[in-house]
């Protein structure tokens, strides 16, 4: 297994709607480890494919709720279904998020309260999960990525000129910016 450098927006393939994973093989497998690995050494609660430069529609995710139960797996070609987010401004307090592809960064925005999720497995099954909350987010950013949507484009516009500050001033929002868990800290 390995960590994988995480793009930084302006990688093209973040941008981009990514393809359907036709094989699940070795060379997948091998993929799906080592993006664990990047994960949880970010760390991070979910990481899709384009984060890693990989333009496929997958993503994993671990999370432990307030029940201590873990929610951990891969979603391999998913369908999210969501309940409309609230027209509500965010609570900065109970719904801001960040991104690991914007890392160090975190903003509010309204998610939609429920999601279900369909996908196949590392093994090829089929499963759905049906949930709410936290969980329900992290399925609703990761699945933004594999359509080349970040959080950061569905933030309400009053946050729109930290964001594009924020970049500029890293040097982001073009192409060949990564940064590298356990190496580079740009999640501080």
């Amino acid at each position: 297994m390995a960590v994988l450098p995480i793009r930084i927006m302006g990688e093209p393939v973040l941008h981009s709607p990514a393809a359907p994973v036709e094989t699940i093989d070795d060379d997948l497998r091998t993929l799906v480890s080592d993006m664990f690995e990047t994960m949880d050494a970010a760390p991070g609660v979910g990481l899709a494919g384009p984060q890693v430069g990989v333009p496929l529609r997958l993503f994993v995710y671990s999370w432990t709720d307030e029940a201590d139960e873990l929610h951990r797996g891969v979603a391999l070609n998913p369908e999210l279904f969501i309940t409309p987010a609230s027209p509500d401004p965010a609570d900065p307090d109970d719904e801001s998020e960040g991104c690991l592809s914007f890392p160090g960064e975190r903003y509010p925005l309204a998610r939609g309260a429920k999601a279900l999720l369909r996908a196949t497995d590392i093994d090829g099954s089929r499963y759905e999960i049906e949930c709410s909350g936290w969980l329900a987010r992290i399925f609703q950013h990761e699945y933004d990525h594999l359509d080349g949507i970040l959080y950061i484009d569905r933030l309400d516009h009053e946050y729109e000129k930290p964001v594009f500050k924020t970049a500029k001033k890293k040097g982001w929002g073009v192409p060949g910016h990564s940064w590298l868990p356990g190496r580079d800290h740009l999640e501080d």
